[in-house]
């Protein structure tokens, strides 16, 4: 050991980096270098670059270059020892504790119960974190469609932070590498009447935040409340307030059952918005419409009918996602792509069917729906199987946001994924990178090529800022650590 180090000690005095750019290009592309030397000086011990301390004494060396070593990191010995979980901004973030100096971090779907996770908490007490297929398969059956996937799918993301951490790689390594070193983002067009200060709105996207995939909301609201735009809306008022607490009210109704209808005035409306929209962002960038609201497959076909002109990137959630039939009928009686997913819980579970029906043109998993990273990367390999492309839905925090980035650079088939917060200032400071590349630049998020896990961390001063009271700084949560059933499904 001694004498390697001392030999890498004076090559690295005598040479350096051939070029000055050496040392950032590996960074950025995490391509192995074929140099020997390179490979000896960041081998040597245990995978840590050297080259910032070659000039000091052999002993000094050693003591620098391990200082950061976590000694405790054992991965066939890690056991699961605790789960908390702390509100910040209404987003519930759990923390896995181990036996070990190590932790990892999930989040559960925006809009979800904290407890859809802590129920899983007895459930994997003990079992070693990075054994995660085997303890996705325990939990699974405690996941379902919509928000009820949110508790299992943090879990998840959890574990493929806290394995990452414990072999010191990225978690799109651990997923097989990766396609893409910057994830290219879509945001939302602001809603803003005023032609002019829309106009304005939409270059600061553009030009500014460098975004090159926007969506917008294109529902009936818009034009719901002009007379004779809509049918049938009146017995459904306040048909935009969408409240879900009312099992029988206008949001909760399934599309084909409201009667709902949209007049030749409405849609005339609807072009108009839309067409503002086309003037002020071009054809260049691909512009994707949602929240249409709940209308049977006839007039979902006419509503698309009427946005063909302005060549739509997707049409989203026009009906139902388990509605298969109608939403192959959409896609085949329409031009303009149609799309779903974001309520999908697994690929087995409701992907599946919809792929191998050629009922949707593009799927849109939400990652804290769909089952975790790698349940989400599987959908998207399926899909990609049968040359359907992927995007993702995400409306969470910077570590939703983060499980994201690892699985879309290590999926072939994506196409972009939601920035829901753009517009909020301190989104980014919740957390902090890890890594030596921010979190986003110009419209793309950075994959974390130099940063293990998630690559990041929380901002506990920024979080504490926003910190709900129900949960508390991930207090302890003694009352979910007893298992109180058999889980088994078979006998």
């Amino acid at each position: 050991m001694k004498s390697i180090i001392e030999k890498i000690r004076r090559e690295d005095q005598l040479s350096g980096y051939t070029q000055a750019g050496d040392k950032q290009s590996h960074l950025q592309t995490g391509s192995p270098s074929t140099n020997r030397r390179d490979f000896l000086r960041k081998t040597a011990l245990g995978g840590i670059a050297l080259g910032g301390f070659m000039t000091l004494p052999l002993e000094d060396t050693i003591a620098q270059a391990t200082s950061k070593v976590n000694r405790a990191s054992y991965p066939s010995d890690l056991k699961i020892t605790d789960m908390r979980v702390a509100t910040v901004a209404n987003h519930h973030i759990i923390k896995i504790y181990t036996n070990q100096d190590i932790y990892g971090l999930g989040e559960v779907r925006d809009g979800a119960d904290a407890r859809y996770a802590l129920f899983l908490k007895s459930r994997i007490l003990g079992l070693n974190p990075c054994n995660v297929e085997m303890i996705f398969k325990i939990i699974r059956q405690f996941g379902y469609h919509g928000r009820q996937g949110g508790g299992l799918s943090a879990v998840e993301m959890a574990l493929w932070d806290l394995t990452g951490k414990a072999y010191n790689v990225p978690v799109w390594q651990l997923l097989g590498g990766r396609y893409r070193d910057k994830i290219r983002l879509y945001a939302d067009t602001p809603g803003v009447q005023d032609p002019k200060e829309f106009a304005e709105k939409v270059r600061l996207r553009m030009e500014v935040q460098g975004f090159t995939w926007l969506k917008m909301d294109l529902g009936i609201h818009l034009v719901a409340k002009k007379e004779g735009n809509i049918i049938n809306s009146k017995y459904w008022a306040p048909m935009a307030q969408y409240d879900l607490r009312d099992y029988m009210g206008y949001g909760n109704t399934l599309h084909s059952f409201t009667q709902v209808q949209i007049t030749d005035q409405g849609l005339a409306d609807l072009q108009n918005y839309v067409a503002m929209v086309r003037d002020a962002v071009g054809y260049e960038i691909p512009l994707c419409a949602d929240h249409f609201g709940h209308f049977d497959v006839n007039n979902a076909i006419r509503f698309g009918r009427a946005m063909e002109k302005f060549r739509l990137a997707w049409l989203e959630d026009m009906v139902p996602w388990f509605d298969i039939e109608n939403n192959k009928v959409l896609s085949q009686a329409l031009e303009t792509p149609i799309l779903t997913g974001e309520d999908i819980y697994m690929l087995n579970g409701g992907f599946k069917p919809l792929i191998d029906a050629r009922a949707v043109d593009i799927i849109h998993p939400d990652l804290a729906t769909a089952g975790g990273i790698l349940e989400t990367k599987k959908i998207g390999d399926y899909a990609e199987e049968n040359n359907i492309a992927m995007a993702l839905h995400m409306a969470g925090s910077p570590v939703c946001f983060m499980a994201n980035v690892h699985c879309a650079a290590a999926t072939q088939n994506f196409l972009a994924l939601e920035h829901h917060s753009i517009d909020t200032p301190w989104w980014e400071n919740l957390v902090r990178m890890t890594g030596s590349k921010p979190m986003i630049e110009k419209g793309f998020a950075n994959v974390p090529l130099d940063a293990p896990g998630l690559g990041i961390e929380l901002n506990e001063e920024e979080c504490k800022k926003r910190l709900g009271k129900e949960h508390g700084w991930f207090n302890p949560t003694p009352e979910w650590d007893q298992k109180r059933s058999h889980d088994r499904l078979w006998s």
